[in-house]
């Protein structure tokens, strides 16, 4: 990754000067410069490079409220730079904040970094892929050099989280997405312990067993834990991730064309609270934080869980499996139980759930549903705009858990033909007797395309808004 720094050289080889737009006349630049400046600034170029300085030198104008979707355009900007950076083969960035607004070095550098990630792990020749930007320097007055070390480690978390999704289950099962967690551990400060399968049988956790009864890999729980004695939090905020793998349906094998394509991302949930914890360690938040993540593949093998099979989960409640390509809830199910001996102030779990969640918003946001104060919820969703990983909430109502009854057991693992997000979030509700936020990141977290600063595979969806809520909420 590109390291980012507040020690600029004399020289980089790319200079970039945010200012105001209004206050253009206020830079140091000669006549000509500055009528050129002026001139494509009349045209609605906020972004523009002087040909005619020795380095390569933009001039990024900044005008209107300093909101979210601001700070969003400027990362967008970052990405135009980065772009520039590679394309002529440079290596070193500079960012200069001469404007009144706040950081806003901090959104181009953190557009910059983000999309200057690559997975390159699998190609043969690497070298001539590879992105020549290795160092974003900034100066900004309103920022501090413990807060760009902080961006730093938040990149580098949201690109730990991508990589862990773009890695493919030949290299990343259960057992090896767990040894990339405990190494994860090491370097960020945080401790994990791996269940193994007799240990998670021990816990008689059901669903967990059953999905990976059709692969030939064992199942892995994983428990991180952060928990500094400055911590500000009496009882611990739990993030839960699921962690499937691949999911192949199991024996509901997916039917439609191109619908197995993209399911080694099906882990991104977990590889969302992974990245938080990294990220909230490396920075030492003053926070207490516990990340579980119960990881399986879905397979149609061996002794697979067959539709109408019941399960039990580790607090006893029984589940008739419709669908076995419903199965995150049930890995979920047994870790939200295992979740109530922290005695939690919150738990938050991320998963990528359903295609009702898709169907309803699209890539653009995440679904989120709660039984915690709606207080809680709308901080949530502020962090979710601050970082623009957008959340819409849908209602709990009772009537939707009413369609996870089942005839023959406690629930079923597959509501009605509609809504199904919510009955998912219903079902998964049962197992909580604590304040609880679920979040369905099934539409943002893989994309088949670029998309800005979210490059094309693994997006991290989940790190940077799980960071910005527990340290605005929890931290201060």
């Amino acid at each position: 990754m590109a390291k980012i720094s507040n020690k600029a050289p004399k020289n980089a080889d790319v200079v970039v000067t945010l200012f105001n737009k209004k206050e253009v006349k206020k830079l140091k630049l000669e006549k000509a410069q500055l009528t050129f400046l002026e001139s494509e600034i009349n045209v609605n170029r906020n972004t523009v490079l002087m040909p005619s300085l020795t380095e390569k030198h933009f001039f990024v104008a900044i005008e209107g409220t300093w909101n979210a979707e601001a700070k969003e355009s400027m990362r967008k900007t970052g990405v135009e730079i980065q772009a520039a950076v590679n394309k002529t083969n440079l290596e070193s960035l500079h960012i200069v904040n001469q404007s009144t607004f706040e950081k806003a070095a901090w959104y181009l550098a953190e557009g910059a970094a983000l999309s200057n990630y690559q997975f390159l792990k699998y190609f043969k020749e690497k070298s001539n892929k590879k992105n020549t930007l290795s160092k974003i320097f900034v100066t900004d007055a309103t920022i501090t050099e413990a807060e760009w070390t902080e961006l730093h480690n938040i990149v580098e978390a949201t690109e730990l989280a991508r990589t862990l999704i773009n890695e493919p289950v030949s290299f990343l099962t259960a057992t090896q997405f767990s040894e990339e967690m405990n190494k994860a551990g090491k370097v960020a400060g945080f401790k994990t312990q791996i269940l193994n399968k007799k240990q998670i049988e021990a816990l008689k956790m059901g669903g967990l067993l059953g999905v990976n009864k059709g692969s030939i890999d064992p199942p892995t729980f994983t428990i991180m834990e952060y928990k500094p004695k400055n911590a500000k939090n009496k009882k611990p905020i739990v993030l839960v991730g699921k962690g499937v793998v691949f999911d192949t349906g199991g024996l509901s094998l997916k039917p439609t064309p191109g619908s197995m394509d993209e399911m080694k991302c099906d882990m991104a949930g977990g590889a969302a609270v992974v990245g938080a914890i990294y990220a909230i360690a490396a920075n030492k938040l003053p926070v207490h934080v516990v990340a579980l993540v119960p990881a399986t593949d879905n397979r149609p093998g061996g002794n697979a869980v067959c539709p109408q099979d019941v399960l039990t989960i580790s607090d006893g409640t029984t589940v008739e499996v419709l669908n076995t390509d419903a199965e995150g809830r049930l890995i979920l199910a047994d870790a939200l139980v295992y979740a109530k001996k922290y005695k939690p102030e919150l738990v938050i779990d991320l998963a990528t759930l359903t295609g009702a969640a898709v169907r309803s918003i699209g890539t653009y946001a995440s679904a989120v549903m709660a039984t915690a104060d709606q207080k809680v919820v709308n901080n949530l969703m502020d962090s979710g705009f601050e970082v623009w990983e957008r959340l819409i909430q849908f209602p709990m109502w009772k009537e939707y858990g009413e369609e996870m009854k089942s005839d023959v057991a406690d629930l079923k693992n597959l509501g009605g033909a509609f809504a199904g997000q919510i009955s998912a979030a219903k079902f998964l509700e049962h197992f909580t007797d604590y304040p609880w936020i679920h979040i369905d990141i099934a539409g943002p977290a893989y994309q088949n395309k670029v998309d800005a600063y979210r490059t094309k595979g693994g997006v991290g969806v989940g790190v940077r808004l799980l960071y910005d809520f527990i340290k605005k909420n929890y931290a201060n």
